[in-house]
């Protein structure tokens, strides 16, 4: 007798242990239990809301809500559940403090995971051959293993964005906390006018176009090494003509500025530029140019 009896025990536990159906197939798909903790966050932590759920066979029974303070029930059972912990004081003031304790505290844990995780996309623009226009073919643009999910993706020609003729894929989780993305321009672009495929997170604006500031940059750089030639040559030409006597020279004009560098428009091929210090009141950017000769 003893036996069936343990035997019906071990039974039950293997059911809520995820044992095999034949072993208690009276409590198969019928028999759940589930305790759910919940954090709720806005704005941070500037309010912060605790729920904790216990659900039998799919029915919640009985929820204890920070906001609310105390325990609430919704069945029979779940009734009496309420009663019994709200009317023991040091067991209330335990849930209360779970705010605190429990959320504010996994929040700081998981932060740096979860809200704060940046992680730019790779992004390539290729040509995809057209069997049902001539021309050089329509363009896509693979934006691949970011996070997190949401981003906006744009087609520029020039200055003007390109919003007809762009069909794009849902956002599609790659299940390792990255995501992808695939836009296509069914359109393609006309000869000799660069095209670019523009991303953004929501962000804040844009920085400077990455064509632009390097032009910038090398401009910059240029214009302060001839500055500083230049600028060697003539102190050494005054100090050769003080020595001898002479009048002095003259010092040559200060620094020069490079030639703006030219822009891609007659080249077949692609550029890319990512920011990857994402910061609050930034948006990470990237263009890639792609123009036909």
């Amino acid at each position: 007798m003893r036996k069936g009896k343990w035997g019906k025990a071990l039974g039950v536990l293997g059911g809520s242990w995820g044992a095999p159906p034949e072993l208690c197939p009276a409590l198969t798909a019928v028999f759940q239990s589930l305790v759910y903790h919940e954090c709720h966050f806005t704005n941070g932590t500037e309010r912060v809301r605790y729920v904790l759920r216990y659900i039998y066979n799919r029915q919640q029974y009985v929820m204890f809500d920070s906001d609310v303070g105390e325990y609430v029930g919704f069945t029979p059972y779940g009734e009496r559940n309420a009663k019994r912990w709200n009317s023991n004081p040091g067991w209330m003031e335990y849930k209360r403090t779970a705010v605190d304790r429990f959320c504010r505290c996994w929040y700081k844990t998981f932060t740096p995971f979860l809200t704060e995780r940046r992680v730019p996309p790779s992004v390539s623009i290729s040509l995809v051959p057209s069997s049902s226009q001539p021309g050089p073919g329509r363009l896509l643009c693979s934006v691949l293993d970011f996070y997190p999910a949401p981003i906006q993706v744009r087609w520029f020609q020039g200055q003007q964005e390109l919003s007809e003729h762009v069909v794009a894929t849902e956002v599609v989780p790659n299940g390792d906390w990255s995501y992808q993305l695939l836009v296509l321009l069914e359109t393609p672009p006309g000869a000799g006018s660069p095209t670019a495929a523009r991303w953004s997170t929501p962000r804040g604006p844009p920085e400077m176009p990455p064509d632009a500031a390097r032009s910038k940059m090398l401009t910059g750089i240029g214009g302060f090494v001839l500055g500083s030639l230049f600028l060697a040559l003539g102190l050494g030409f005054y100090l050769r003509k003080k020595v001898r006597g002479g009048a002095g020279g003259r010092v040559p004009p200060g620094p020069e500025r490079l030639p703006r560098q030219p822009g891609l428009s007659g080249l077949l091929g692609v550029t890319t530029h990512a920011n990857t210090n994402v910061v609050d009141g930034r948006k990470a950017f990237i263009i890639l140019s792609h123009g036909f000769k």
